[in-house]
């Protein structure tokens, strides 16, 4: 069937329904990011593969609505789909709301499947289209009749992490949570979210493709904790270490008669960016409910000092994997050989010799040229190209380790750069280091450190479409909340313990792209008559390259810092290199 005949088959449903347009969001029950083969609705409907979006129909247009770092990507893989590009102008928001109240008229209705929108998107969407008179019809599902064949549920084999690895027992995230719940007098607290549950209950699972996570939902009252997870993921030993824990495990597919169980005179919290509205609409009525961030989701944001401890062995090891493959690639006798997706598969297997490597923690971005301009491209058979003795090569990559999650951003020069690309690679390198240093008060927000971020690329009238960084989880999802990096209004304080990337870039389509990403940990750094000011240590452990650098570009502390780094990394590394290995390390490394 192709994506026309998709197309056309949603519009003869909607037609029989008298639904006037239909919303497919990129989510699933649990509002992921990253989605099983299952709910990669967009991707199947339109052909887009990347990992934000949202598709609207009606029976005249239908329209992807995505960010900048999808323009290119999504106008390729959009062609002779039906549907057409429509570019966000802020990240992450439904400004499809506002087209549809502009081209609908009174009285139309909006459809969706109420389990792929979260509580907060359902009600910006209904009170968006309420003030233009349009009505919403949920639990409208139009692809199931349509996708043959469509993929299972996943079924990978979960496990339990221990101590060593968490730094914090279950029963006693438990505890925390529950006095949070006891605060907000909520007697019943919902967790859906993927990251949320493994979190909790120190679970993982390979249930999404880089996202070491299990398909669960989670309730915890007072008294009980039921953990709704397919039960033959689990070893016996777990099950057995999971009930003298308090945790008792039930059928997946019983959270829905559970949730309609709870007293009509009780109450439930619930986090409204990260629970479906096909579950809310099911919470009995009379039941008070609370809706707030998961407390789960505060507390894995601030690692703690095992973590922390074990983060810092995790970049050791996923250094000495980058410069084993940089060095291989530099010295490569077959370098005519060379493309995006060899060098791809080259460094996964340099990182699988490392100890407590489980698997890439997100398909790995291998651009070469005007492919670096693609801030998530991926390289397919069809896209492959060979890597010349020319040009920019932007590598984003990381790993999944069973202590730690690595996400770092390199690019280098395959020869004849030019003036330009210099000059954009060192105001790129400029803002990573302003943003890496920068000393801010207790109580700062996401979008002060962006600003920071930015400014010397500001001030040379350049800039990028993505954000400055996001939050990183411990042996979990690359990208993890409540911090952010970015320019939206965030009121998450960036906090103590908090593992953040500081990936600025900049883009010039159809030529090449930049960026250099480090991770930072959030660490104290005075207090003054002022208050308490905190700084970034920077967790990332691979060398940045100065041979691209123009140093009339950069004042004397972005120097020294720079100098600084890659001393520090040749220190760190040296131990686990061989000689080879680490003259090469050396040489790349000299101070500038």
């Amino acid at each position: 069937m192709t994506y026309q005949e998709k197309l056309s088959g949603i519009r003869r449903q909607m037609r029989d329904d008298r639904v006037d347009a239909y919303i497919i969001p990129s989510a699933d029950p649990h509002i992921s990011e990253y989605l099983p083969d299952r709910y990669k609705c967009i991707y199947f409907t339109s052909g887009f593969t990347g990992s934000a979006g949202t598709l609207v129909i009606t029976q005249e247009f239908a329209g992807l609505w995505t960010d900048a770092r999808y323009f290119v990507q999504a106008a390729e893989q959009l062609e002779n789909s039906g549907f057409e590009l429509v570019k966000l102008i802020a990240q992450a928001t439904p400004e499809y709301i506002t087209w549809l109240t502009e081209c609908l008229k009174s009285g139309a209705v909006v459809g969706f499947d109420s389990n792929l929108i979260s509580v907060q998107l359902a009600q910006m969407i209904a009170e968006g289209l309420d003030l233009a008179d349009i009505g919403v019809a949920e639990n409208k599902d139009y692809l199931t009749d349509i996708w043959t064949n469509r993929p299972e549920l996943p079924a990978s084999a979960a496990f339990l992490l221990n101590e060593e690895i968490t730094g914090e027992s279950v029963p006693s995230k438990l505890q925390r949570i529950r006095e949070v719940l006891k605060k907000k007098r909520s007697a019943y607290h919902l967790i859906s979210s993927l990251d949320d549950v493994a979190w909790v209950f120190n679970i993982r699972g390979a249930d999404v493709k880089c996202n070491p996570v299990t398909l669960g939902f989670a309730l915890i009252s007072p008294d009980e904790t039921r953990l709704y997870i397919d039960a033959a993921k689990l070893s016996s030993a777990d099950q057995s270490t999971l009930k003298s824990w308090g945790v008792e495990v039930w059928p997946y597919v019983d959270v829905n008669e559970q949730i309609q169980s709870i007293p009509k005179t009780s109450s439930i919290l619930i986090d409204p960016k990260k629970t479906c509205n096909a579950l809310y609409q099911i919470i009995p009525a009379g039941v008070k409910i609370v809706q707030d961030t998961n407390p789960s989701t505060n507390f894995k944001a601030v690692k703690n000092e095992v973590e922390i401890a074990n983060i810092r062995q995790t970049m050791v090891r996923d250094g000495v994997a980058l410069t084993r493959f940089f060095r291989w690639m530099e010295t490569n006798p077959d370098q005519a050989t060379l493309t995006e997706i060899s060098v791809a598969e080259k460094l996964y297997a340099f990182r699988a010799e490392q100890e407590g490597f489980v698997g890439e923690s997100f398909d790995t971005i291998a651009g070469y040229a005007a492919h670096g301009a693609l801030p998530h491209y991926k390289a397919t058979p069809e896209s492959d190209v060979p890597l010349l003795q020319t040009g920019l090569f932007l590598l984003d990559s990381g790993g999944q380790y069973l202590r730690g999650t690595t996400d770092i951003t390199r690019v280098i020069s395959l020869g004849n750069l030019s003036q330009e690309e210099k000059t954009d690679y060192t105001l790129v390198l400029r803002a990573m280091i302003e943003g890496s240093t920068a000393r801010f008060p207790k109580g700062s927000k996401g979008y002060q450190i962006d600003a920071i971020t930015r400014k010397p690329l500001w001030d040379f009238a350049r800039n990028y479409g993505h954000g400055t960084g996001h939050g990183i989880g411990y042996f979990l999802n690359v990208h993890e909340g409540p911090q952010v990096f970015n320019a939206s209004n965030s009121t998450v304080e960036i906090d103590l313990g908090m593992i953040t990337s500081v990936e600025p870039g900049l883009y010039r389509p159809l030529r090449y792209g930049i960026r250099i990403e480090n991770l930072v940990l959030t660490v104290k750094d005075e207090e003054t008559e002022f208050g308490e000011f905190y700084t970034f240590e920077t967790l990332t452990q691979f060398l940045i390259d100065t041979s691209l650098v123009d140093q009339s570009l950069l004042e004397a502390k972005h120097v020294k810092w720079l100098n600084a780094y890659n001393e520090k990394v040749v220190a760190k590394l040296s131990p686990f290199l061989d000689a080879e290995d680490l003259l090469w390390l050396q040489k790349k490394a000299q101070a500038i």
